[in-house]
């Protein structure tokens, strides 16, 4: 049975629910995961795995970071799960001159015609939506790039002494292009923790590529259903977070985590020689989060130490720092987690 979410004290007791509408509700969320991506497959064909990464995140209520070159449809991909999803969607083009005001809305003197009195009109800004698109993030100066820290984490924007509750669910899935460097800005490392995913969108194989060039060349024009709205997708992750999690699973992505540190006692000799900085607490929040959304959408009741293995790639690439060593040698954050995971 699931377990029921922590209230205030001073607040009654809900009352728990019962196996059967537990099971109706996983059930609910496996279908809509197979209706969604019988919708999104109408658009966008291959990127199996980075389907599943996107749900997971929707579900869990985490953020991704898409790194990948031009063309292969990131942007697309995005959008049409927007609309699948029937969010409000919103996308900013991040350029060297954008400011955080374009990201977050700013203040205009308005005059009351009745009155003839000024005051201060907040204009929201392209930020007040259900997904947001941050394409091309690393375009953008750290100052403009740190206007989205507050919304990703508390779910709220300040603005000219005032602050703003944003509107749930709120996401933000930002792009990055891998190849080109000049004129681009690394993102800072408490940013990049607050992905939940760093997700790598690879080339289509070669029948995928057919298929998409035979689809995308043609006249025929694709109808999109939406599949859930927004008050669905908050139900379904208040049903994320009653998963429970036994101990085994726990221990499992707490000492992974462990793992990747280099002056823990439990780490590695390699991680030693080639870690500069690992991984804080929130990847194994993130881990134990994730690997509940993935429960649920395979119809399972239950977190297994599988699905922590199965997402340990995507969120720990990030947040392991590698050292000049690891990077002379050709040695990734990838290659360390693939070692961790084998033993």
């Amino acid at each position: 049975m699931l377990a029921s979410e922590p209230t205030q004290t001073e607040q009654p007791e809900p009352s728990e629910p019962s196996v059967e509408s537990d099971l109706d509700v996983v059930a609910e969320m496996s279908a809509a995961r197979e209706a969604i991506v019988q919708q999104v497959r109408k658009r966008i064909f291959g990127q199996e795995e980075l389907i599943e990464h996107l749900l997971i995140a929707l579900f869990s209520r985490g953020h991704c970071l898409l790194m990948g070159v031009p063309g292969l449809a990131k942007t697309s991909l995005i959008s049409t799960l927007a609309q699948v999803l029937d969010l409000d969607f919103n996308r900013i083009q991040f350029t060297p001159d954008l400011m955080p005001a374009d990201i977050t809305g700013t203040d205009i003197l308005e005059e009351d015609h009745a009155t003839g009195k000024r005051v201060f009109k907040f204009i929201h800004g392209p930020v007040f939506t259900n997904l947001l698109l941050a394409d091309e993030i690393n375009r953008t100066p750290p100052k403009t790039q740190a206007a989205l820290l507050q919304s990703m984490q508390e779910y709220k924007v300040s603005a000219g002494g005032n602050t703003y509750d944003l509107n749930l669910p709120f996401l933000v899935f930002a792009t990055q292009n891998p190849i080109e460097q000049e004129g681009t800005y690394p993102l800072p490392e408490a940013q990049l923790d607050r992905f939940m995913f760093h997700l790598k969108v690879d080339y289509p194989s070669a029948d995928e590529e057919i298929l998409i060039v035979a689809k995308t060349t043609a006249a025929e024009v694709t109808e999109i259903e939406s599949v859930l709205d927004a008050q669905a997708i908050l139900k379904l992750q208040e049903l994320v977070l009653r998963v429970p999690v036994s101990d085994e699973v726990l221990q499992a992505a707490v000492k992974l985590v462990r793992k990747t540190r280099p002056d823990d006692e439990t780490a590695p000799d390699y991680v030693k020689e080639f870690v500069g900085f690992g991984a804080g607490p929130r990847a194994s929040q993130y881990l134990v989060l994730a690997g509940k959304a993935r429960a649920l959408l395979n119809g399972r009741l239950t977190v297994a130490v599988e699905d922590i293995d199965a997402l340990a790639r995507p969120i720990l690439r990030h947040r392991i720092l590698t050292n000049f060593q690891a990077e002379a040698q050709g040695i990734t954050s990838d290659d360390l987690i693939d070692r961790l995971l084998g033993g």
